[in-house]
């Protein structure tokens, strides 16, 4: 039986890359015209109908700077690498991050966002040095030394930023002192009356890096008795123990956050505890559906610095490198006090 055979059909030609000299060939302006508009430098003055043009003319053509070539020029990348949260992110915090992303994207940073879960001090360093960022913002959810903040600046990093309850040697801090959530919320307790007072330690990993402190702050006030009640976010570690609530003897409780103080009070409810004549309830984060609920749910509003306030720290950092860092005290929290108490 014949076969006939289709000869090959020959690929078509890969189009060229677009380059800066074809963008300014086709704005009618000069290559360094076209790397300050793409690169929104504001040291040079351009105007309006030019910066236009060339954007347009880029867009027409598909042309993307390249970035190793624009950091070769620049002497650093204009990487911010965050690494991811390993605890489960409220509201609260998700809302902070996203208004910092956008505030360093509009500073014409590119934020990385690096996985970092399950790697050490020493392994999150090198990890987070071979992408060659010029700042790290590290959440405090990995201890660093001043050997990791000294790896991360030999690798080209300006700015080394923690955010927690502690400082590192080299490193700008932003002290958030969890400590003063438990202790606005315990006080409010003490102030109405009930001295006996659950704090719920969440059961989940990695939570203690904000349970711990918020723990120690309640014990802290003058007057308080505090039993700390380790809880999962589930329905059935509540329920278990608000079938138990009875013989802890308390009249209080501070319920780690919003989240879980509204888990935990409908367990209450459904044991028939009276909210507050029973037990009053205190979350924290005074999010709107605490305001929703019935009763009202008491709470801790926490003041978190905004976007834009860390984005110009970090900016002004890369652009002033040294030896003198900074440490900022940026978290204030006031108890809310509501129908739950």
């Amino acid at each position: 039986m014949a076969h006939s055979s289709i000869p090959p059909q020959p690929k078509a030609p890969t189009p060229p890359v677009p380059t800066s000299a074809d963008v300014a060939r086709r704005a009618g302006v000069s290559r360094a015209t076209v790397s300050y508009v793409l690169n929104n430098a504001e040291a040079v003055r351009i105007s309006e109908p030019t910066r236009r043009r060339v954007r347009e003319a880029a867009e027409e053509l598909g042309y993307v700077p390249h970035a190793a070539a624009r950091s070769l020029r620049a002497g650093h990348t204009r990487i911010v690498l965050l690494p991811t949260s390993h605890v489960p992110a409220g509201p609260l915090y998700s809302t902070f991050l996203d208004e910092l992303q956008r505030a360093l994207r509009r500073l014409d940073y590119t934020v990385v966002q690096y996985g970092s879960l399950g790697l050490g001090g020493d392994e999150a360093a090198r990890a987070w040095a071979e992408l060659r960022p010029v700042a790290v913002i590290s959440l405090g959810e990995i201890t660093l030394s001043a050997h990791h903040v000294a790896t991360l600046r030999r690798a080209g990093a300006r700015a080394v930023i923690t955010m927690g309850p502690e400082t590192v040697p080299g490193a700008h801090a932003l002290v958030m002192d969890q400590r003063e959530v438990g202790a606005r919320a315990a006080a409010h307790l003490v102030e109405r009356g009930r001295p006996r007072i659950g704090v719920v330690v969440p059961r989940e990993e990695g939570m203690g890096l904000f349970s711990a402190p918020r723990l120690a702050g309640a014990r802290s006030v003058p007057g308080a008795w505090v039993e700390p009640l380790p809880l999962a976010c589930s329905e059935e570690s509540a329920a278990a123990l608000a079938a138990r609530w009875r013989s802890l003897r308390l009249d209080g409780v501070f319920a780690y956050n919003d989240e879980y103080a509204m888990l935990l009070m409908r367990a209450l409810q459904d044991e028939g505890l009276r909210i507050p004549e029973d037990v009053a309830v205190v979350g924290a984060d005074d999010l709107l559906v605490g305001r929703l609920l019935r009763p009202r749910l008491s709470t801790v509003r926490i003041e978190m610095p905004t976007g834009d306030h860390l984005a110009a720290l970090v900016d002004h950092a890369v652009r002033e490198p040294g030896e003198v860092t900074e440490r900022h005290g940026l978290m204030r929290a006031e108890a809310v006090h509501r129908e739950s108490t």
